[in-house]
């Protein structure tokens, strides 16, 4: 199955142990934000401070494994063409941010979009999660102070990523257009998502 991810905007998707989503950035510039939830158990959600923790790394990129709130293997980045890595520090968009940049009225963002695709299958969270962000570039100095840079990501580069248990994975195009996160253009991208029945372990 194919079908493009509007710019923006957010969707989920069913995704069966050992299925793979291929991400493609089809412009090169647009962040893609990621959360998975076990079917068996939609409380339980992939947790970044846990896959920091169990990766050693702050980073995610090609082997990573993104693990649940209880250590549970949810998601394996299987495949990467990118030449950058993955930010797994910054949150996820949300009203607020956008306030905080001077945007007076409403922005979509990163946070509501995930919250209504859950809603579509019947699942309600008091919490926003932290997301996995896809081609998200935030350098990290020695001092620990971090900058946002433009994805160095190209036209086509994708990542995959392979389902470790049945899981509903949720992506958003981050809808982030007064930062240079999706590019110097500040200008959000659709992007070209393919679900495969297997293979990427």
């Amino acid at each position: 199955m194919q079908f493009v991810l509007r710019a923006r905007h957010g969707k989920g998707l069913r995704v069966n142990r050992g299925a793979s989503v291929k991400v493609i950035n089809t412009h090169g510039s647009q962040v893609v934000d990621a959360w998975a939830f076990s079917l068996a158990e939609p409380r339980q959600y992939s947790s970044m401070d846990h896959t920091r923790s169990v990766n050693s790394n702050i980073f995610a990129s090609r082997g990573t494994m993104i693990v649940s709130d209880q250590r549970e293997p949810m998601l394996l980045l299987s495949d990467d063409s990118s030449p950058g890595r993955h930010d797994t520090l910054l949150c996820p968009c949300n009203g607020p941010v956008y306030r905080q940049l001077g945007c007076s009225g409403y922005h979509r963002n990163c946070s509501d979009n995930l919250h209504e695709a859950l809603s579509e299958f019947g699942i309600a969270l008091p919490f926003t999660p932290a997301s996995l962000n896809l081609f998200m570039n935030v350098p990290v100095a020695g001092d620990g102070s971090v900058t946002r840079e433009p994805p160095v990501s190209r036209p086509g580069d994708y990542v995959i990523l392979t389902a470790k248990c049945d899981l509903l994975l949720v992506l958003s195009a981050c809808p982030q257009d007064m930062t240079p996160i999706n590019g110097t253009a500040r200008t959000p991208c659709d992007v070209q998502i393919e679900v495969m029945s297997s293979g990427g372990c």
